[in-house]
Formats: structure tokens, sequence, C-alpha cells
């Protein structure tokens, strides 16, 4: 299956708590951490959820 990486560029300090959450389940928990996750619609909500806190690397 597909993968993608991603990344979180910005803090999550003033997040609210459901960002914050939504961070930890697609297991960013650090700034400038990189993860790669499957390509499916779930995580692509998720990433949507949180777009303006994470960039996705090609």
């Amino acid at each position: 299956m597909a993968t993608i990486k991603v990344q979180q560029v910005r803090s999550r300090i003033h997040a609210p708590r459901t960002q914050k959450a939504t961070l930890d389940t697609l297991g960013l928990r650090k700034m400038n951490q990189t993860v790669e996750i499957e390509d499916n619609a779930s995580n692509r909500g998720l990433i949507t959820a949180v777009r303006h806190l994470v960039k996705v690397i090609d």
C-alpha cells in the first residue's frame, strides 16, 4: 500500500485539545518530526484537520 510522509512544522502549544490528539494519532509528538503513514481516506482526513500544523512531504 502507498505511504505518505508527514512532518510537523508548527508548534502544538496553542492548538486546541482535539488537534493535539489528532497529532498524537498521526504519531507526531515533536516539532520537525517526520512520520510515514499509510495513504488512505482516514489519514487524509486527519491531515486535513491539522493542515496548518503539518506538511506532506513527497
